[in-house]
Formats: structure tokens, C-alpha cells, sequence
């Protein structure tokens, strides 16, 4: 096998240091990011084009780019199904969630949350969404890196360093603008390193028509899998109900999401953003697609994780790299580059919207006396801090990485019931703060409840359907790889092999339906303690909920010409002392923003 040259590298450094003199642009073009406004939502000047590709890449890490092909590898191209699931996704954060964050004018999700419960339910969530971002970027920035680096002989703390600073480099001067923009250029690497892969593969295999018999016979191409079972791992519904809660909690209602869209210029191009973004998923999942099966259409004979080549299934894409692309100066740079953009553009985001939350929720709230320049400062200081948090999670990751991957799938558990609070107050009326705590909580211990059961006693091949592998065409003696992979039996240990009766039925659930299980519980526990606590007798403000017109506004071009001027930044109604069974918010005072007049502060008088 090959091994890196000068040329991958210099291929590497080059996408490195263009994103980090886009970074340099956006801190001084226009003068720069005077606000905290500017900084944390580009002063919503954007339009629909450079956030929908923006929205693209984050969504896509270097997961994405190593883990699909291996997963169609190993299980089949029954993923395609979620490309059904992306369109779900993006039509319910299009329609029910993007127009009430829009017409609200809010900078963090969570604001949302004081507006229309109470300011605890807002911290729970803040306090959630951060600890869930920084354990979810360690591990992004150290699983690719590791992979790479144990086939490719890829620097692995020069990468993971490089790529930190780098990273919190261009989030810190150019804010927002520089993340989107970056973000747009590393789409394009991610889709050069696929097609390249894929064309090559092509050529090596004579022909795409042979690549996709050999998979047909691999029993690769099993897209129709209609087992209503939910204990399966990935069967048609499996992924087009469960990968659409857990989906939408991440388009929907996460900050590093729905901070870009609302960063947009208006109304429309806000939603235009997220439809032209379903294309560029449904592009990057072909392209994963392609290149699993070009993998298993190489490699049916003599796979090379049973051979022990590589020690994880993530390691098998840049493995084929070096294999068929060896004899290209560069091109395996640019496949490294692809992925490493993946990284770049994830942890953009998370730094941006970890930024954002802390100074929107945690500092403006209790400092009201800041003035905007100071709020940009301690905005750039917040992005310079966590940049350098998730470099330290990265090492964290490679000591404990098992338990890092837990504690990632049980917070990814938080997505279910997260989603469900916004539900509530989005679609009930009537729901209150305490049905929204209850409900959340109640949701919170059955998804852990899951979760931490599935972590223990992972599911059965059965749930899994892995498809065979052989090694019959192998001519190699065993390789020298050291195992990547910590299974997590040994970090909680289990005496003997008996697995009680729960393991093998509600502990197998299939993991795209922990969110959907947490998200329902919510609401219905939510629905149900809020009738019980007088719900029905507050009225809350119609902007806080999905309304008809926000839906018919669709079809009127005039009104999303230019957005609504929305007042509701000046206004803090949560100094009042009194608290009644209603939401203290809505109780004594009218609130009508049409109106300008005897106001003071955006309040009647």
C-alpha cells in the first residue's frame, strides 16, 4: 500500500489555509463584525444559496464521509431510504419550526423557550445543548483523524491540532459570515474527494454497470425492507419514522442549525435555504452511496477488515483510497482534505452556535448593561474559548474514547425530548411551563432509560442484519494493525453472558427510535399534566405558536419580500414578581408590537 507524499500534504495545508483567509476577509470586509448581531448572525443579511450549502456541510462530518460507505458496505444500501427522510425533515423545519424562530428575531433557540414557558426551562435547555455539542465535537475532531491516520500514516495530533486552530481562527474573526462562507468552499473539497473516489473506482472496475452487479449479487441493493418490527436496526420504517424524529431535532430546533437560517435575509429566502440544502443531502448520500458500493464491488473477494488490513470499518475508505488512487500525487490529499473539511465545517458550526448560546442566554440576560461593541468582544472571546474546549475534548476522546462514544449516544438521546418541548410550545396553546418541564423530564428518563440499556447490552446480529463478507480471494498474511475500536463491554463490564429478558426486546429497540420515543413521551406527558394544571385558562400570544397564516404565507410573495421588523429583542417581560397559575409572561399585559405608540421598552403603559 501507498503511503502519504508531499504532494497529499501540500494539497492539505492549501484547503486549510484558504478557509483561514476567508476568515481574514470577513473580519475586516465591511468593517468588520461590530456587533454581537454581526458576529453571531452574519447582521441577517444572508441569502438562500451560500446557507443552504452551509447547512449541508455542517450536517456532513467526516463521520458522514468515512461511516457511510462502510455502513453500505456492511449493511446495504437500505440507508438510501433516508434520503425519504431528509425530505420529511426538511418540510416540518420549513413549515412548522423555521417561521415562528423567524418572525420572533431570536439569536438563540433556547430564547424561545423563556418567551413562552419560563426562564428554567430556557437554562435546562442551554445547559443540555452545550454539553451535547462539546462532547459530540470532541469526537468528531478525534474518530476521523485516528482512522486516517491509521491507514494513511497521517499525522494524527498535527491534523487534529492544525485543524482546531484553524478552525477557531476563522470563527473567531469573521463570525457567522466566515463560517457560512468557509462552509460553501468545503462542500466543494467534499464533493471532489467523493467524485474522485468514485470515478477512479469506475475506471478500476471497468464500467459502473459491473459495480452494480456485483453489488446486486452481494445483496448489497436490499432497499425494501418493510419489517414494521421496531427492534430492526434499519428496515424501511425504522428509518423513515425514527430517522425523522431524530433528524428533525437537528434541523428543526438545534442552535448550529437554526442559527443560519435565521441569519438569513428574509422569510423566504430563510425556507428557500433549507429546500435548495435537501439537494445538496440527497447529492452527498448518492455520493456515499457510490462509494459503498464501489468498496464492496472492489473488495468482495477479499475484505480487508476480516484480513485484518484495517482494525475498524471507518478505516476502510481511506484504505481504498490509498489502494486504487496511490498512483495520483495529491489525490489521496484531497480525499484526506474531504474529510478533514468535514470536521472543519462541523466544528465551525459548533463553535459559532456554542458562542452564541452562552453569550444570548447565559450573559445578556444577567449583564443588561453591555453595550453592543463589548457584547461583539466577549462574542469573538466565547469563540476563541470553546475552539480551544474542543481541542482539549479531542484529547479527551482519544483516552477515553469508549466512554466518550457512550456518553455521546446518550446525549444524542437529548435531541427526543428537546424537540418535544418545542413541540408543545409551538403547537399547543394551551401547554404551560410546568406540563413543559414535567413532560420533558418524563421523556429524559425513559430515552435514558434506553439508551443506557442498549449501551449495555447491545443489540443482537439478528436486529443488525450484517451481510457476509468474504476472504476467499486473499492472498496476504495477517496484518499489523492495532485495534481502534474499544468495545463497550469493557467499559461496563457485565459478569457472565446471561442477558435478562428486557435486553432482547426493549433494550434492542432500534437506536433511530430512542428520539422518537423521547419526543412523544414529551408531548403526551406535557399535553396531559398541562389540562391537568389549568392550561386551558392562559392565553398565550399567537406569535408563539404555529399559526394559519404563517402557513399561507407561502403562496403571498409580497409579505416575504422584506421581513417583518420584529421587536422582540427589547422587551423582557420576566422582571414581574407575582407569578400566578397562568404563564407569568402572558397574564396582565397586552402585548401588541404592531403599535408604537405610549410604549416604553416595547411594553404598554
Amino acid at each position: 500500500m501507498g503511503r502519504f507524499t508531499v504532494w497529499d500534504y501540500v494539497v492539505f495545508a492549501a484547503m486549510l489555509l484558504i478557509s483561514a483567509i476567508i476568515g481574514i476577509y470577513y473580519a475586516f470586509v465591511g468593517g468588520g463584525q461590530k456587533t454581537s448581531k454581526d458576529f453571531l448572525t452574519a447582521g441577517r443579511s444572508m441569502s438562500a444559496l451560500p446557507v443552504a450549502l452551509s447547512l449541508t456541510a455542517s450536517f456532513m462530518s467526516a463521520v458522514t464521509v468515512l461511516g457511510t460507505p462502510a455502513e453500505i458496505y456492511r449493511y446495504g444500501a437500505v440507508f438510501c431510504i433516508f434520503a425519504i427522510t431528509y425530505a420529511l425533515v426538511v418540510l416540518c423545519s420549513a413549515e412548522i419550526f423555521l417561521p415562528v424562530f423567524y418572525k420572533l428575531g431570536i439569536t438563540s433557540t433556547y430564547e424561545y423557550l423563556e418567551l413562552r414557558f419560563n426562564k428554567y426551562l430556557r437554562l435546562c435547555g442551554t445547559v443540555l445543548f452545550i454539553i451535547q455539542t462539546t462532547l459530540y465535537t470532541g469526537i468528531v475532531i478525534y474518530a476521523p483523524a485516528l482512522a486516517l491516520n491509521q491507514v494513511t500514516g497521517f499525522d494524527l495530533w498535527g491534523a487534529v491540532v492544525a485543524t482546531g486552530v484553524v478552525c477557531t481562527f476563522y470563527c473567531t474573526l469573521g463570525g457567522l459570515k466566515a463560517v457560512v462562507w468557509t462552509d460553501v468552499f468545503q462542500v466543494g473539497i467534499m464533493v471532489a474527494g467523493f467524485s474522485s473516489v468514485i470515478i477512479r473506482a469506475v475506471v478500476v472496475q471497468e464500467g459502473i454497470g459491473r459495480i452494480v452487479n456485483d453489488s446486486y449479487h452481494g445483496g448489497r441493493l436490499n432497499f425494501w425492507d418493510f419489517d414494521p418490527n421496531p427492534l430492526q436496526r434499519h428496515t424501511f420504517w425504522t428509518i423513515v419514522i425514527g430517522g425523522t424524529f431524530t433528524w428533525t431535532g437537528i434541523y428543526g430546533v438545534n442552535q448550529s442549525q437554526v442559527q443560519r437560517y435565521i441569519a438569513c435575509k428574509n422569510r423566504f429566502h430563510a425556507k428557500l435555504s433549507l429546500y435548495i440544502n435537501l439537494v445538496g443531502l440527497w447529492a452527498i448520500l448518492v455520493c456515499a452511496t457510490l462509494c459503498g458500493l464501489a468498496l464492496y464491488s472492489i473488495y468482495k473477494d477479499c475484505d480487508p477488515w476480516t484480513a485484518n488490513q484495517v482494525s475498524a470499518l471507518d478505516q476502510l475508505m481511506p484504505y481504498l483510497v490509498l489502494d486504487i488512487l496511490q498512483d495520483f500525487p495529491g489525490v489521496p490529499g484531497l480525499f484526506v482534505a474531504s474529510a478533514y473539511s468535514g470536521t472543519l465545517s462541523t466544528v465551525s458550526s459548533s463553535i459559532n452556535a456554542l458562542a452564541a448560546v452562552t453569550v444570548e442566554d447565559l450573559i445578556k440576560p444577567y449583564f443588561k448593561s453591555l453595550s453592543e461593541k463589548k457584547l461583539s468582544r466577549i462574542s469573538m472571546g466565547m469563540s476563541l474559548f470553546y475552539g480551544g474546549v474542543c481541542i482539549a475534548m479531542a484529547a479527551v476522546a482519544s483516552l477515553l474514547g469508549a466512554l466518550l462514544q457512550a456518553a455521546l449516544s446518550i446525549f444524542g438521546m437529548v435531541g427526543g425530548p428537546l424537540l418535544g418541548l418545542f413541540a408543545l410550545g409551538i403547537l399547543c396553546s394551551f401547554a404551560n411551563g410546568i406540563g413543559a418541564f414535567v413532560g420533558l423530564v418524563s421523556g429524559f428518563v425513559i430515552s435514558l432509560w434506553v439508551g443506557i440499556g442498549s449501551q449495555i447490552y447491545p443489540p443482537l446480529p439478528v436486529r443488525t442484519k450484517p451481510l457476509s463478507l468474504s476472504i476467499e480471494g486473499c492472498n496476504i498474511t495477517s496484518g499489523n494493525l492495532t485495534s481502534t475500536e474499544i468495545p463497550l463491554t469493557t467499559v461496563f463490564s457485565t459478569p457472565g453472558a446471561e442477558r435478562p429478558a428486557l435486553a432482547d426486546n426493549w433494550y434492542s429497540l432500534s437506536y433511530l427510535y430512542f428520539s422518537t420515543l423521547g419526543t412523544l413521551v414529551t408531548v403526551v406527558v406535557g399535553i396531559i399534566i398541562s389540562l391537568l394544571t389549568g392550561g386551558l385558562k392562559q392565553n398565550t400570544d399567537r406569535k408563539f405558536l404555529l399559526t394559519k397564516e404563517d402557513f399561507l404565507s407561502n403562496f403571498s410573495r409580497s409579505e416575504t419580500e422584506q421581513p417583518e421588523k420584529v421587536e422582540v429583542l427589547n422587551w423582557k417581560p420576566f422582571t414581574m414578581a407575582d407569578e400566578g397559575t397562568d404563564n407569568p409572561a402572558f397574564s396582565h399585559i397586552e402585548m401588541d408590537v404592531a403599535s408604537d405608540k405610549n410604549k416604553v421598552n416595547g411594553l404598554h403603559i
